[in-house]
């Protein structure tokens, strides 16, 4: 796909912007817990009102308070919260600089599946959500939708005011990845950031990338 048609880049967030570690979230939730901390987090994973919360049916203090009921934490709201956030790490994956040079030509998105504990945590700790204006901010949560439903990815689109093929979409899941590809989205699979600078070269992407490396 020649570079020259891409006018938007729409990035997932978790292990492609921000680096994700759910062991202190384990292991604080579990802490006092006849389950192992490993344990406990297939439980949270796999509970039936997970797409619930994670597609915005669920408020974030019914969410604690369905975890606490079911798997009998003992922690307060303000714990919960501390520890949910716990496993987002401190400092993003790329500097504020790729970013800054990809917005004098490219219209930047965010695609990705998440809950507002996470998004209120994120938008207020991370400044490269500066450079992503409010409306291409599209979070599972907030649209009631979760990838890989294609319908999700067409809010994208309309949000950026783009067409499929008009877009790349990344993230590091290949399933993901595969679902916009199947929309006439050009894919990337992030593995790392001297390989997604690659890939977007290869895209005729070139702004903001070379000096990142």
């Amino acid at each position: 796909m020649p570079g020259s048609k891409i006018k938007a880049i729409i990035f997932d967030i978790g292990r492609v912007l921000i680096r994700i570690d759910i062991r202190q979230a384990q292991h604080g939730l579990a802490e006092g817990l006849a389950m192992s901390p490993e344990e406990l987090w297939t439980a949270i994973e796999k509970d039936p009102r997970w797409n619930d919360w994670q597609e915005g049916r669920m408020s974030a203090q019914d969410w604690h308070l369905h975890l606490c009921s079911k798997l009998k934490l003992a922690v307060s709201f303000e714990k919960f919260r501390e520890i949910w956030n716990s496993t987002l790490d401190s400092e993003p994956i790329h500097p504020n600089e790729l970013f800054a040079g990809l917005v004098k030509e490219y219209r930047v998105g965010l695609l990705s599946n998440t809950d507002p504990i996470h998004v209120a945590y994120m938008e207020s700790t991370y400044s490269f959500f500066n450079y992503f204006p409010a409306e291409r901010r599209i979070y599972s949560c907030s649209v009631g939708l979760s990838k890989p439903n294609p319908a999700i990815f067409q809010v994208a689109l309309r949000a950026c005011k783009v067409r499929a093929v008009e877009s790349v979409y990344i993230d590091d899941i290949p399933a993901y990845v595969e679902a916009a590809q199947r929309l006439g989205l050009a894919g990337i699979q992030y593995q790392d950031p001297a390989q997604l600078y690659r890939d977007l070269e290869k895209l005729g992407i070139p702004a903001a990338v070379a000096k990142n490396r």
